[in-house]
């Protein structure tokens, strides 16, 4: 049953700075906590793609973009809930980041987005990552460095971020196809936006530069996977739908963070709250003061009004968002908080996103690593046998 409201006066002398809380998670009970808990759910991760990977035909195979650990969460527990699901290619920024996958079956291939830079040639030679080479430079330089060894090329299509030039390409199509590339990749600029004439001009142009090749071709990650069949190609590379994000709506929500309560205190009317006095209270009003800010991606530009939930009910964040705390209005709460919760099921990464004025994104990758992370799955884990991971 919930705790009765105490007096103003026990309310404030209530902190808990060196004490665990308990959080109720689903399917797990009472866990304690003494910081933020950020809570992974892998089931979701997994389920987000199948679902994008049955988007595409039997003959497209479907990677899995886990760049910047995973969009913060974790690339180790990632990957391999992915390869649960039937993942096999991974695609990071860097070449250090392939490192951080783990002990990968022998059928799974890491792809380099920043192609081959100087000091990967000792990494890509003992590990096997594949260059995903982006510029006129990079494809000689590997080439006469690498010689035989497996990489991909990334064409600009109109981007103008990476990629080999398509008059460059066009001239030196036939010696370069002579090495025998994995993948043939460009980038969607516009995506998330169905309607925008750059996707069908960048859709023919990528055509128009590949076509009547043997070379797999890959222009879709999430967005363009939802654009149609037009886009699937032979691969497809989806990111931030398998982490539940835009423009995926149909995605099952993959984080809940959960915030400990320090300290919860009455203030009266006219009294303000937080550096620069930004909000004064109309009323008696019941403040909570919670363990994170914006040295945890909780970001500056937050504050008064974004919600943070207790259960059902929505609670305001008032006042400046601090480098470890945020503040909150529970006045309509009817007992003391032990935790509130940023993110979940009544707040997206989006809903929050949106309030920051920015995208999911950077709400995921912004993530502090002070943040407790534990990773739930509801579903039976499969044994990891090599010989379920061979083509």
């Amino acid at each position: 049953m919930p705790a009765r409201r105490r007096s103003a006066h026990s309310l404030n002398h209530d902190l808990h700075s060196n004490a665990a809380l308990e959080v109720q998670i689903p399917n797990r009970g009472l866990v304690a906590v003494a910081r933020a808990r950020l809570e992974v759910n892998l089931s979701a991760v997994a389920g987000n793609w199948r679902e994008l990977d049955g988007m595409s035909g039997t003959r497209t195979t479907t990677g899995a973009v886990v760049k910047a650990d995973a969009y913060g969460l974790g690339a180790p527990e990632i990957v391999n809930a992915l390869i649960g699901a039937g993942a096999r290619d991974f695609f990071v920024a860097m070449a250090e980041e392939g490192l951080e996958l783990g002990d990968l079956p022998e059928s799974c291939r890491v792809f380099v987005f920043s192609g081959y830079m100087k000091g990967d040639k000792e990494l890509l030679r003992e590990h096997g990552f594949v260059p995903v080479l982006c510029s006129p430079g990079q494809v000689d330089r590997f080439l006469g460095e690498l010689p035989g060894r497996d990489f991909a090329l990334q064409l600009n299509t109109g981007m103008n971020r990476l990629g080999i030039p398509l008059t460059w390409f066009s001239e030196h199509r036939q010696r370069i196809l002579a090495f025998r590339p994995l993948l043939i990749v460009s980038h969607l600029a516009c995506a998330d936006e169905p309607g925008h004439r750059m996707n069908q001009m960048q859709l023919e142009r990528f055509i128009r530069a590949t076509g009547e090749s043997a070379v797999p071709r890959s222009l879709a990650a999430t967005g363009g996977i939802l654009l149609g069949p037009d886009y699937h190609f032979d691969h497809c590379r989806p990111g931030i739908g398998i982490y539940g994000g835009l423009p995926f709506e149909s995605g099952r929500n993959v984080v809940d963070l959960h915030l400990p309560v320090v300290q919860v205190q009455e203030i009266s009317a006219g009294e303000a709250v937080g550096y620069g006095l930004d909000w004064r209270a109309g009323r008696q009003t019941r403040i909570a003061t919670v363990l994170a800010g914006y040295a945890d991606g909780v970001l500056r530009c937050l504050g008064n009004g974004t919600a943070v939930h207790c259960g059902e009910i929505a609670c305001p964040v008032v006042g400046r968002i601090s480098m470890d705390l945020v503040t909150v209005d529970v006045s309509e709460l009817d007992s003391r908080p032990d935790h509130l919760q940023l993110l979940g099921p009544h707040q997206t990464i989006d809903a929050l996103a949106d309030d920051a004025s920015t995208i999911g994104y950077e709400v995921l990758t912004r993530l502090g690593r002070r943040f407790e992370r534990a990773y739930t799955n509801d579903m039976k884990k499969p044994e990891r046998r090599e010989a379920e991971f061979q083509s």
